[in-house]
């Protein structure tokens, strides 16, 4: 199988490249390098330097002609889509267009796309299943609303097959502190440097915590397997930032120090996924425990 991973250098896509290629996958990634680094890059992947949103993309993945591509490349920091909404739209949504017409161009036989349980705002239901109405309140969560939205709207106009996954809040080695799991590195990285931890508002406010390596295992998953679905992939558990902070108690050893400032706009007070379809279409279900997943993260970045 020849795959292309667009953010291939990033979190996500460096662990899912990793894997491809312990399969036996030739890998391809496409990566502007901004949030990604050349040093997470697979030594026997190809790293093209290039950017989603330019005009000459669809040239680049004709001359690669991969069988399924894994589109993670996005803007993903809620924070920066509220302070710069078209440059978050550019990506999220001019960036999927162009991979869209490529991967008609080049024929790929499917589409594996990243999304985000922002998509579906705030709500008094929990776990949220895939039936329920989707009313983003950040730019970020609007950018990949419509970005599915078009997703499926191309596959009605030409065809392209493709699965839509839905990720709850992924955290793991390689994480920055951009996006919606970021807070677990943010933590790690004051731990490093022995600073007290900044819980924002009353430390209530609840996340769908899922390991990395859950992720890259439902990635794989949908090669085969959720033709036209979107599916969440989460643990279907939810744990408050206070919750967080006596579980990062446990693993280290000296005293933590914690500091509140206030709630921040276009935040989600609880996210939680409910996981069954993706047990049902995708055969999947994660498989790392929340402090199992915070004890490889730790030794990752503070041994």
């Amino acid at each position: 199988m020849k795959a292309l991973v667009t953010g291939g250098a990033g979190f996500i896509g460096s662990h899912l490249a990793d894997a491809l290629r312990l399969g036996g996958a030739e890998v391809h990634i496409i990566d502007n390098l901004s949030s990604g680094l050349r040093e997470q890059v697979h030594p026997s992947a190809r790293l093209h330097e290039e950017d989603i949103t330019m005009e000459n993309i669809s040239d680049l993945i004709q001359a690669i002609r991969p069988d399924v591509l894994f589109h993670l490349a996005a803007q993903i920091d809620v924070q920066s889509s509220i302070a710069n909404p078209a440059q978050d739209s550019n990506t999220n949504v001019v960036g999927t267009l162009r991979i869209l017409q490529a991967c008609k161009q080049s024929g790929v036989r499917k589409l594996v796309f990243s999304s985000t349980s922002a998509v579906y705002g705030e709500g008094s239901q929990y776990p949220k299943d895939e039936s329920m109405a989707t009313s983003p309140i950040s730019f970020y969560g609007l950018s990949k609303d419509t970005a599915e939205k078009s997703i499926r709207l191309f596959h009605r106009l030409s065809g392209l097959p493709y699965t839509i996954l839905r990720y709850s809040n992924v955290y793991g080695p390689r994480q920055t502190s951009r996006g919606e799991g970021g807070v677990i590195s943010v933590f790690m990285n004051k731990l490093k440097q022995n600073l007290p931890l900044t819980v924002h508002g009353t430390g209530e406010q609840t996340r769908d915590f899922i390991y990395v390596q859950d992720i890259v295992e439902a990635n794989l998953a949908a090669v085969r397997k959720g033709d036209g679905q979107t599916v969440n992939i989460s643990t279907g558990r939810r744990t408050s930032i206070n919750q967080l902070v006596d579980l990062l108690k446990r693993i280290h050893e000296p005293e933590l120090g914690v500091e509140h400032s206030p709630a921040r706009a276009g935040d989600i007070r609880d996210s939680c996924l409910d996981n069954r379809l993706a047990e049902r279409v995708l055969e999947w279900s994660p498989r790392s425990s929340l402090i199992e997943g915070l004890k490889q993260t730790y030794r990752s970045i503070l041994t």
